[in-house]
């Protein structure tokens, strides 16, 4: 049987083709979704990818399955239990942020209608497919990437630099940036 060509950066760890697979970079409507990812790329800046990926079912455990609504409402009791669990990111002002972009993405919702609508408009409701050749070739930061981090910021969310943002955009489908010989180039 014939192997498929995938991008070069998820080749050799189980977890990382699994994901490649079925989920980077397919178009994201659903705010849970939206949500989930948020937080995951929050969590990942500094990091690498693999380590939230390895640490995302504890994550889901630990955040009350990325219920943006129970989130916002978590009391400090909460907070300190999440700086104890050695099953995720211990990070106080991540998961600080957690709970503060929570509150700040029901807002959105509220004056958008959903979260959905809000980030797609930045893209003019399709997705971007770009022409990498190689994944060392997409680029870190965009105009687009620049301008949703800026607005996010401005509204008070945490953890939402170009960089943290246009992973984000990567990883719901924002953005294509599967290289053009990968088979989900096509497919997403």
């Amino acid at each position: 049987m014939k192997t498929k060509h995938k991008c070069a950066w998820c080749v050799g760890d189980d977890l990382y083709e699994a994901y490649h697979d079925e989920e980077w970079g397919v178009p994201v409507y659903d705010d849970d979704t939206f949500f989930e990812f948020l937080v995951l790329e929050t969590f990942q800046a500094g990091l690498s990818w693999i380590t939230i990926l390895r640490k995302r079912e504890n994550f889901k455990k630990a955040f009350d399955h990325f219920d943006y609504k129970k989130i916002a409402n978590y009391k400090q009791s909460k907070i300190d239990s999440l700086l104890q669990d050695a099953g995720i990111v211990r990070n106080k002002l991540k998961v600080n942020g957690t709970v503060t972009n929570a509150k700040l993405f029901m807002d959105i919702q509220k004056e958008f209608g959903s979260f959905s609508n809000y980030i797609w408009r930045f893209v003019d409701g399709k997705p971007i497919t770009n022409n990498v050749k190689n994944y060392k070739e997409a680029p870190a930061t965009t105009a687009i990437s620049d301008a949703i981090s800026k607005d996010l910021k401005k509204r008070g969310f945490k953890f939402v630099g170009s960089t943290v943002t246009y992973a984000f955009m990567q990883a719901t489908g924002l953005v294509n940036d599967h290289e053009v010989t990968c088979f989900r180039y096509d497919e997403v």
